[in-house]
């Protein structure tokens, strides 16, 4: 809701008070304020000016060259483009210096050859936008339509000076969307009285009654209807003030008629419809449901298919109106209407929304009829209506109203205790102070020992439940006001677990190593649920699932990971580096609901590191995958608990696929994509890990010690060894640092040779083996001692023989 603040000032006394200033006092009472905007922000220098002379520009076609008093001495030439300029208009002129919105500067020019002091101005030029900007003047100047003096600030004359608070408004309070409604709600604020606007209609000899019937069928959809007629209107543009103050809350006006309608929606929050009673084609109302099939064609010019779940205005045969939405294009008030009819009534919301919602048509009528309407300001809205329209498009307002159906108009009545109120809001309130809340918010209230009696007025249907009254003295008091409590009783510092802990870290070192973490479905088909799974279980179907692709419950993470990567290959998204910390589902026997286990998975694919010039191009090959879990079990502290063990796993490439251990026992696996997988899915070369999260956590792991950098040199000794094929590396690595004991601080493989210089079944291992001892600067007879039994260890438990 927008509510302008020129506009508010005319129902409550703001004292001057500042915009910003409101705007924090009514968010502090409950209702957000999101913004404030001063209408007339980064301009200046525009007033009123008269055309005196018009020319034709005598080297452009589109240009004319204008004479403007502007209420200065002498008159002043501006060159002006606009089709619409012509002599004796009142125009909106940026003088030389004026500044316009987006600091759009005004200075003297030449077009064209001829001299240029200023711009007469469309609204858009003025901030306004577009779509706010009535038809007539969409393209061109702005002419004014009332009568202004030259050299006066326009800005004032279009109410530009104004400042606009825009309300985020929640279901519950529909009673701010209405001018008057924010009224009461400011003036409890400040605790000041509201000025209502003064309805005094003159009404015509002739009635209502005698020109219209209305009848309703459907009276739980339409409880009450009321209709005015008003006679020899003449259609035209409605006021200045009122087409600015439209503007301003956001609607496009339109003629003096329809803008009254719309005038009222916002002032009263009771949106009214205006027919043109001559095109009704009958002298009744009906309101009814509408027939399966039945169309109509809204005042938009579409044709609407319409089911018996939509209400109906019609003229006893045909419809004319879709009841609380959109009129219908036979009834439109056009420029030769002269007798309206208008329509005040109460719609059940979730009919209006029905119809709302089937068609798209969403509006500020709906909505305010969607969230509940006073109804008792039916007939006072009907009434102010047909008085501006007796005042600003000259009709005649026929005796009475023609008034169907009946509604409940009595308040409710909501009783609290002072004790209650009290014992939730954690205050230590008086009877009096309570009282004086309810009478600041306009609610009769009489007190019966410490129990509050409070009649609810209609227009705040909100509050039903005492807990509603408890709220709104809480508000109205200040919430800032509340006491401030500490919880009572045994008390513990939050935190993060362990557990908890060690995953936050599993991410930040992935995301920190250039992965990005994924999220995907748990639930996949049967055939996806059973590839990659750690542990082999009976599959878990859904009851009701919503497709065959989505049935089954995954028991492992790598297939969505891979439908991942296949979702971005062919978008030409060939480099990708995923993983995602999920659950998996195991089935236990006996147990109604599977069990849960976390696991960590990634799928890596592409380019490593780019080479954008000088830079090393590196694919994704087995190392790398195998070196960040590496590095996650380092920062875990794990590294010598963990080994990779050559593993067939199905799916996975035969040669390039590793299991990880924790303490001998498996909890996932690392390695390529098998090739023919690869191609079944359409992607290229990738390599992905799964990994049991609960294993890693669980283990315990010894405090970090940390050791001095050392200050004696070590000494690296090379060994390149002859074994059989089926001896691995990792069994060699494990035997000599066995044997080296604590002089051997690292060893790594940097050589693997199988050709012709070696024997057949047989290959060469190359290993690097740093010594040193923190103490002490190494002799080479300590290293070689060392060293030799190294190499024997791994002749007598490898069969290895050093390579010649």
């Amino acid at each position: 809701m927008f509510v302008s603040y020129k506009w508010l000032s005319e129902y409550v006394d703001l004292g001057g008070m500042p915009a910003k200033e409101l705007a924090e006092k009514i968010t502090r009472s409950g209702i957000e304020v999101e913004g404030v905007e001063k209408l007339d922000e980064g301009i200046k220098g525009v007033v009123t000016g008269y055309v005196l002379e018009k020319e034709q520009h005598p080297n452009a076609d589109k240009l004319n060259v204008c004479q403007v008093d502007i209420g200065e001495d002498e008159p002043v030439q501006i060159v002006c483009g606009a089709p619409n300029v012509d002599k004796g208009q009142k125009v909106a002129v940026a003088k030389v210096g004026a500044v316009l919105p987006g600091n759009f500067k005004i200075k003297k020019a030449k077009l064209r050859g001829e001299a240029s002091h200023g711009m007469i101005c469309s609204l858009q030029e003025l901030g306004i936008e577009s779509k706010l900007i009535a038809k007539e003047y969409a393209e061109g100047i702005f002419v004014f339509p009332n009568d202004v003096t030259p050299g006066e600030d326009a800005l004032l004359q279009l109410n530009l000076d104004d400042e606009v608070l825009e309300l985020g408004l929640t279901p519950n309070r529909s009673d701010c969307l209405s001018m008057i409604g924010v009224a009461y709600e400011v003036a409890a604020i400040l605790d000041c009285s509201v000025k209502l606007p003064e309805i005094e209609v003159n009404e015509a000899a002739e009635r209502a009654e005698d020109w219209i019937k209305v009848s309703i069928e459907a009276k739980e959809d339409n409880p009450l209807y009321v209709a005015r007629v008003v006679k020899n209107v003449k259609i035209g543009p409605s006021p200045l003030w009122m087409q600015t103050r439209l503007m301003a809350e956001g609607i496009r006006p339109h003629n003096n008629v329809v803008d009254i309608t719309n005038y009222i929606l916002l002032e009263y929050g009771q949106p009214l419809h205006a027919f043109d009673y001559d095109r009704l084609g009958s002298k009744e109302i009906v309101v009814r449901r509408a027939r399966e099939g039945e169309k109509m064609v809204t005042l938009d010019n579409a044709e609407r298919t319409l089911s018996p779940e939509h209400l109906l205005i019609t003229n006893g045969t045909e419809a004319v109106a879709m009841a609380g939405v959109m009129g219908g294009a036979n009834s439109e008030v056009e420029a030769d209407t002269t007798t309206v009819l208008i329509e005040s009534a109460y719609f059940n919301g979730q009919r209006v929304r029905q119809a709302s919602k089937d068609h798209g048509l969403r509006s500020e009528a709906s909505a305010r009829f969607e969230k509940g309407v006073d109804p008792n300001r039916l007939q006072a809205a009907a009434d102010r209506a047909a008085q501006l329209m007796a005042e600003y498009a000259g009709g005649e307002v026929l005796a009475g109203s023609v008034v169907a159906g009946e509604i409940n108009l009595e308040p409710k009545t909501v009783s609290v205790t002072l004790e209650k109120l009290n014992r939730v809001l954690g205050t230590n309130l008086q009877t009096v102070e309570v009282e004086d809340i309810f009478r600041r918010l306009k609610f009769e209230v009489t007190t019966d020992n410490e129990q509050f009696i409070v009649t609810v007025p209609t227009r705040r249907g909100d509050i039903t439940i005492p807990e509603d009254l408890v709220e709104e003295v809480a508000r109205l008091y200040g919430y800032d006001n509340l006491p401030t409590t500490v919880p009572t009783g045994a008390t513990s510092p939050g935190g993060l677990t362990g557990y908890q802990e060690k995953r936050r870290a599993v991410r930040r070192f992935l995301e920190g190593a250039g992965l990005n973490q994924a999220i995907t479905y748990s639930l996949t088909s049967e055939k996806k649920a059973k590839e990659y799974a750690l542990d082999t279980r009976e599959l878990i179907k859904l009851a009701m699932p919503m497709s065959e692709e989505r049935a089954f419950l995954r028991l492992s993470i790598v297939p969505q990971l891979l439908e991942a990567v296949a979702y971005n290959n062919a978008r030409q998204i060939d480099s990708l580096a995923l993983y995602e910390v999920g659950d998996v589902f195991l089935k236990e026997t006996g147990a109604e609901l599977p069990a849960e286990e976390e696991h960590l998975a990634g799928a890596i694919t592409g380019l490593w590191e780019e080479n954008p010039w000088q830079g090393e191009k590196k694919a994704v090959d087995f190392f790398v995958a195998k070196g960040l879990l590496e590095g996650l079990f380092a920062k875990l502290g794990l590294s010598e608990r963990v080994a990779f063990k050559k593993a067939d796993i199905s799916g996975m490439h035969p040669g390039r696929t590793a299991a990880v251990e924790l303490d001998g026992e498996a909890i996932g696996f690392v390695g390529q994509v098998h090739p023919q997988q690869a191609k079944d899915l359409d992607i290229k070369e990738t390599y992905v890990f799964e990994l049991k999260l609960s294993p890693l956590f669980a283990a315990e792991t010894e405090a970090v010690a940390y050791e001095p950098i050392p200050r004696f040199p070590s000494i690296t000794r090379d060994i390149a060894l002859v074994v059989d094929s089926s001896v691995e590396a990792g069994e060699l690595q494990a035997i000599i640092k066995e044997a080296g004991g604590e002089l051997l601080k690292d060893a790594r493989v940097f050589d693997l040779y199988e050709g012709e210089h070696i024997e057949a079944g047989k290959k060469s291992i190359a290993f690097s083996l740093k010594y040193f001892d923190p103490a002490k600067t190494l002799t080479d007879e300590e290293v070689v001692k060392v060293h030799n039994g190294v190499l024997d260890a791994l002749k007598e438990k490898a069969g290895a023989e050093l390579r010649s």
